[in-house]
């Protein structure tokens, strides 16, 4: 999306001023389908810092995630730009990919569709 969906953004805000990982979504980045809960970015940025820590070949880049706020921002009264996602899925047919979840980041203005709700698959 050229001008990011209003509503999107919305959404969004409303996750980082809560700080809640409860809100579902669903949406179309580049024909790809990602589906699970969005995380507030700082705390997206702690688990991910977390999970590159325990990584021994990836454990230096722990401290890009773990570093000091960005200059600007939802806690600085700008609107998000991204969208984080945790326990999220790339949907594939019938599979999701990773099963457990991962960890993305997505920008709201390259999102083309949207659903509120966390798409389910089944292998049957």
């Amino acid at each position: 999306m050229s001008n990011p969906d209003e509503l999107l953004v919305a959404i969004s805000a409303a996750v980082e001023s809560e700080r809640s990982n409860q809100m579902a979504l669903t949406v179309v980045v580049g024909g790809a389908v990602i589906t699970g809960r969005l995380a507030p970015e700082a705390v997206w940025r702690e688990r991910v810092a977390e999970v590159l820590k325990n990584s021994d070949r990836l454990g230096p880049f722990s401290d890009v995630f773990a570093g000091p706020p960005r200059a600007k921002g939802p806690a600085r009264g700008e609107p998000p730009t991204h969208l984080h996602f945790h326990l999220a899925r790339i949907l594939q047919g019938s599979l999701g990919i990773p099963e457990t979840g991962g960890m993305y980041r997505v920008a709201i203005k390259d999102v083309s569709a949207w659903t509120v709700g966390d798409l389910t698959y089944t292998d049957r």
